[in-house]
């Protein structure tokens, strides 16, 4: 899920991804400003880093197809003017390819531009995963995981997921949770989304930035024909004076646990412990449902004071046409303008809610 470098169909010509070109264009550039005004804090800078940090993932995996090395290599230009440098490639054992890249500050290249100190709110690492690139040497792992994850609304059985997680791991063993980010673009943010997760089921909270997630699966689908199926039975079993400890799938063993045990209130807290952004562009259909029809994040539950909501960003103005509305270009373009969803997502909150209710 994804195209090309930037996921927006037909490949470009090698130049044409040189961060001068087609990177953001009114990008300020560190200096010793940011230890009292750090750009970090502001979240349109967040966003425009996140998505170049992933835009690297893809052209890493672009550089090493294309034979591009050192001076020739597309990839470093996106994340050093933002004075990270990459620590690691994450390779897919199936085909060699690249799939993701952690970056982490560099504090030797901040020093040149008088940042003696890391600026507020700047990660000390960030994983970043791309999406489904449609070349010949990756195109079939690729779109093996595409397919997993749209049957199975599941990445676990994936050596990608593996890899990703085991890297992040590291990175919140070294540097702290707290200090950690996630992001990812179309499959990549299945992977994020799905890493994510796993660390904050083992209490691990990382910050998570998807771009474009894939908002539709066969498996959802299938589970939520399942959940109003239970319901049913269970009316009717209740209706008719049955057992009150049936188990209303069939299957033998204890009563599944369901939202009305727990207490849809308690559960609600539990799931916005951890929240990731979702950055979406309502004319892209592979990620749209995390909206409704109208572009506005659909109404889940009332806020409560105190707790924390996931950040639900819209494309207000920016491309229409599907190719370009599932691009990862469009989150860096300064022609783009988003606003903020005031409610929360209803299909992130069904997927969050799954760390908390065995289904």
């Amino acid at each position: 899920m994804g195209s090309n470098a930037a996921g927006n169909g037909k490949p470009p010509a090698a130049p044409s991804w040189e961060f001068r070109a087609t990177g953001p264009r009114n990008l300020s550039s560190p200096g010793w400003r940011d230890l009292i005004r750090s750009s970090w804090r502001d979240p349109k800078y967040r966003r425009i880093a996140m998505s170049c940090f992933v835009q690297v993932a893809y052209l890493l995996e672009l550089d090493r197809q294309e034979s591009r090395a050192g001076e020739d290599a597309l990839a470093p230009s996106w994340w050093k003017p933002f004075r990270y440098k990459l620590v690691r490639p994450l390779i897919d054992s199936r085909d060699g390819s690249i799939y993701g890249a952690l970056l982490e500050w560099d504090q030797v290249a901040a020093v040149s531009d008088l940042i003696v100190v890391k600026p507020q709110g700047a990660p000390k690492a960030v994983l970043a995963l791309r999406g489904t690139l449609l070349k010949q040497l990756t195109v079939v792992r690729d779109l093996e995981d595409d397919l997993r994850l749209f049957a199975w609304d599941s990445l676990r059985g994936s050596v990608r997921f593996t890899g990703a997680l085991e890297v992040l791991k590291s990175a919140i063993h070294k540097h702290g949770s707290s200090n950690v980010c996630v992001a990812g673009h179309s499959l990549g943010a299945g992977f994020a989304l799905q890493v994510g997760k796993t660390l904050a089921k083992d209490g691990n909270f990382v910050e998570c930035h998807l771009f474009n997630p894939p908002s539709v699966s066969l498996g959802m689908g299938l589970r939520k024909i399942q959940e109003k199926a239970d319901k049913v039975l269970k009316r009717y079993i209740s209706s008719s004076g049955g057992s009150s400890s049936s188990n209303a799938s069939g299957a033998p063993g204890k009563e599944p646990q369901v939202p009305s045990e727990i207490g849809e209130e308690k559960l609600i807290k539990e799931v916005q412990r951890w929240v990731p952004n979702l950055y979406i562009n309502s004319c892209d259909y592979i990620c749209c449902f995390y909206a409704d029809r109208s572009g506005v994040a659909t109404v889940t539950a009332e806020k409560h004071s105190g707790v924390q909501h996931s950040k639900l960003y819209l494309i207000a103005k920016g491309p229409n046409k599907f190719l370009e509305a599932h691009g990862l270009q469009q989150w860096w373009s300064d022609d783009s303008e988003l606003h903020l969803a005031v409610n929360d997502s209803k299909l992130m909150y069904r997927r969050l809610k799954s760390l908390y209710v065995q289904q």
